[in-house]
C-alpha cells in the first residue's frame, strides 16, 4: 500500500495538459503532459529522453508565451512520467526577485 506524501488536493486531467519544460539556462526544452497539479506541485509524463538533462531546477511552461510559467524541482522520476514540487518565490534566494513594475503571470 503506498502511503499518501501529497500536502495538498489535486485536481486530475482526463486528457492531460499539454505544457513545455525548460531548462533554467534555456539551453533544452521538452514537451510534457500535466496529468496532475496541486497547489505545491505535479505529475509529468516526459515526451523524448530525459538523459543528460539538468533537472535539479527547470521551468515548467504552461502557455505557449511563456507568460504563465512555475519554477521547479525535481522529486521523483518513473520512467516517463516524473513529480515535481513547484519552487515559491519566497524560497529563491535574496535578490534574486524581480524589479519593481515588473510582474510575470506566475499560475
Amino acid at each position: 500500500m503506498v502511503t499518501e506524501r501529497r500536502k495538498g488536493e489535486r485536481i486530475t486531467f482526463e486528457r492531460g495538459f499539454n505544457a513545455h519544460m525548460m531548462g533554467i539556462d534555456g539551453t533544452w526544452r521538452r514537451d510534457c503532459t500535466m496529468e496532475d497539479i496541486s497547489e505545491t506541485g505535479a505529475k509529468l509524463t516526459v515526451e523524448g529522453s530525459m538523459e543528460g538533462l539538468n533537472l535539479k531546477e527547470f521551468f515548467l511552461l504552461l502557455s505557449s508565451t511563456g507568460l504563465a510559467y512555475r519554477r521547479c524541482e525535481l522529486a521523483w522520476v518513473n520512467g516517463d512520467t516524473l513529480g515535481v514540487n513547484f519552487i515559491k518565490a519566497a524560497e529563491k534566494k535574496k535578490g534574486m526577485g524581480r524589479r519593481p513594475g515588473t510582474a510575470a503571470a506566475e499560475v
